[in-house]
């Protein structure tokens, strides 16, 4: 009995030596590929940046691309180890499988590194508002068009990458093989669940191109008044006056009406009506409104007009427009003047402010007009 336990253990030591002996040369192989790729990307790498180093574009693109391009020049020297080690062929498989798949990613992770490069490099320079604090409506549109169309592209590049991915796998291959061979009910149900996706990828590059909308715009949304603040790849964020925030989904824009106050310009109209006395001199009154426009700071020296829009049985409507450079400008040009307007009137034409008449009669049947109220 003992002899037997002392042969088992002989034969355990000896397959663990052997399966030892097995796996030591393949992977101290698998260890040198690893360091050479190492070493033939950093020298790759220095080489590179010699060469290129004159220009600022390649300058930025090799150092974002060089963590990807590591990694795949120490997959492709972890390739060819493999290759060369002698392991069973299911695991040579198995590796070169998850090297294939690991590539690809690493393809579509450069590509959108780039991308994003070139896209930064497209909207330097394009500031959305200018030193003096004036709307840039050239750079708000330079910058949506880049931003939709990067995001667009990014997710592209995503899903033919995934597609790739899922290719590699024979069972994933010959089920989409069948199905567009098939073009069935599930080819249908497939498209009509990725249809909102879809449609806000289209709207993207509809707002992009066409651009109704634009980042800064001045939009009125669902009754609101706010500001665009970000345009995603399937949504789009409004900022409201008050600092909420509405997130709208993107096929809004192209499929329902909406207000746009910067389409063309910043420069807006605004409008402040008065009800007063029939007995307000109406001239004096629009010289003061004039004054009062052109002496504000607000006002951009386009538009300052007063008209009376209105005459009921107890008022007059008085309107006056003015302009200013942008709607939060036009906005408190229209509270100032309105404020200063009503006080002028209170100090020199109190009896132009609203009043209510009245007769009564006395209980001899004589007519006694009443105050003015």
């Amino acid at each position: 009995m003992p002899e037997e336990i002392v042969e088992t253990a002989e034969e355990a030591i000896v397959d663990t030596y052997m399966l030892a002996s097995l796996w030591a040369w393949p992977l101290i192989l698998l260890a040198i590929a690893i360091l050479v790729g190492w070493a033939v990307h950093a020298v790759l790498w220095r080489a590179l940046g010699r060469m290129l180093r004159r220009s600022s574009w390649w300058r930025q693109a090799l150092a974002r691309a060089r963590n990807p391009a590591r990694l795949a020049i120490i997959l492709l020297a972890v390739s060819v180890g493999v290759s060369a080690s002698g392991l069973p062929m299911e695991f040579q498989d198995a590796v070169a499988r998850t090297i294939s798949v690991i590539m690809i990613g690493l393809l579509g992770w450069t590509a959108i590194l780039l991308t994003n490069l070139f896209t930064d490099r497209l909207m330097r320079g394009h500031r959305l508002e200018t030193e003096d604090g004036e709307d840039n409506v050239r750079a708000r549109k330079v910058v949506t068009q880049i931003r939709v169309l990067r995001r667009t592209a990014n997710i592209l590049i995503f899903l033919v990458a995934a597609s790739f991915v899922l290719l590699t796998f024979d069972g994933v291959r010959q089920y989409g093989v069948s199905l567009f061979a098939s073009a069935g009910v599930a080819g249908l149900a497939v498209g009509f669940a990725a249809r909102p996706v879809l449609a806000n990828l289209i709207a993207g590059v509809q707002i992009a191109l066409p651009q109704p909308i634009r980042l800064e715009d001045v939009v009125i949304v669902e009754g609101e008044w706010g500001w665009i603040e970000e345009i995603g790849a399937t949504y789009v964020v409004v900022r409201i006056w008050d600092w909420r925030r509405m997130v709208v989904p993107l096929s809004y824009f192209i499929e329902k009406p909406f207000e746009n106050w910067t389409r063309e310009g910043t420069s807006i109209i605004g409008a402040v009506t008065w009800h007063v006395d029939y007995s307000v001199p109406v001239e004096t009154l629009r010289r003061k409104l004039v004054e009062l426009i052109e002496a504000s700071s607000l006002w951009d020296g386009q538009v300052a007009k007063m008209h009376m829009t209105d005459a009921n049985e107890k008022t007059i409507v008085i309107r006056g427009i003015m302009s200013a450079r942008n709607s939060i400008a036009a906005w408190e040009l229209r509270c100032e003047v309105r404020e200063k307007l009503i006080a002028w009137l209170q100090a020199e034409y109190p009896k132009a402010l609203p009043r209510f008449r009245a007769e009564l009669t006395r209980i001899d049947g004589k007519l006694e007009e009443a105050p003015a109220a």
